[in-house]
């Protein structure tokens, strides 16, 4: 009988960095499987293998058929797992934190549950986004009202330096096809986006659904996130798929912005800004890479877990 099933779980010092890993891979009407520690493509052409420890986020087009050990490696090793619909328009999500400790997800929810704190975290967003603009004092109205003249400049700059001819933003969610091909990579390109940003957010451990922008959402930090590289990876990508002629967008814009993730080190400027934002250094997980688990007392002191204190008095 197999052991597969019975390899005992990797500790986070064991698995790639989320920022050294692969941003996403794109599958699409194959058969994935396992062998050993990697995955398996299996189509038309033949078989391919995938280290599955070096794999952000992996994508799975229409026509895919995932087993279920395949997906057992997958979220041993925290890829994040993506059903994402024709030219990438659905997105569904799921994955495993590569830490298994919860101080960023803590430091998230003490920012995020502060009224004041929760509008400091969405201004630094916005300065992170727009470095040459000032948000100190503004109102949630006055940021959105800034982010839409900066995505209007956005969309102008990169029409003129490409030759692509724009007149507006449009998303057509029943109908892809019906936009023309810059939105049409946009709109690919903001699903990847939102791929890889739920793989880092998910690898960090942290809540996808506390956003300090978007809220109301199962992931609005993710979406909060992807927003960070909108103007400067995922819509110039687009463009530039545009530029190349109105078939096949999609599949080229894919390609176009995992070639400038790749190039830039986007996973680990990823991973620096949410850690930036939500003021977090990690040094306890530095300091002691060993899992840790604590029980917290009446007076906001963290015990040792794993003992018990009926007879001990607890401060």
């Amino acid at each position: 009988m197999s052991s597969i099933s019975r390899r005992g779980t990797s500790s986070p010092r064991e698995l790639a960095r989320v920022g050294d890993r692969l941003s996403f891979v794109y599958l699409e009407r194959c058969t994935v499987h396992r062998d050993d520690n990697a995955i398996t493509a299996t189509d038309a052409d033949g078989v391919t293998h995938i280290p599955s420890a070096t794999i952000g986020t992996l994508l799975l087009g229409p026509g895919t058929r995932v087993t279920h050990q395949a997906m057992s490696v997958l979220g041993e090793c925290g890829a994040s797992v993506s059903w994402v619909g024709e030219h990438g328009v659905r997105f569904y999500a799921g994955g495993r934190a590569l830490t298994r400790s919860s101080g960023l997800v803590e430091a998230q929810a003490a920012a995020w549950a502060n009224r004041r704190t929760r509008l400091d975290v969405a201004r630094a967003m916005y300065r992170l986004r727009f470095p040459n603009e000032d948000p100190a004092g503004r109102t949630r109205q006055e940021l959105l009202s800034m982010e839409g003249r900066r995505l209007k400049e956005c969309y102008r700059r990169e029409s003129a330096r490409t030759g692509v001819p724009w007149r507006r933003r449009e998303y057509h969610r029943d109908d892809f096809s019906a936009a023309d091909a810059p939105n049409q990579g946009i709109t690919a390109a903001a699903q990847c986006m939102y791929g890889i940003a739920h793989a880092v957010v998910s690898a960090l451990g942290c809540s996808p659904g506390l956003g300090f922008v978007h809220s109301g959402h199962e992931r609005s930090f993710v979406l909060d996130v992807a927003d960070f590289y909108k103007t400067d990876v995922a819509i110039p990508a687009a463009f530039d798929a545009a530029a190349e002629g109105e078939l096949d967008v999609a599949s080229r814009t894919r390609r176009a912005l995992r070639d400038r993730i790749n190039e830039t080190g986007l996973l680990d400027r990823c991973v620096r800004d949410i850690k930036y934002l939500l003021s977090y250094d990690g040094s306890r997980e530095t300091s002691n890479p060993q899992d840790r688990v604590t029980l917290q007392s009446d007076g906001d002191r963290h015990i040792e877990a794993g003992r018990n204190y009926g007879d001990e008095p607890i401060w």
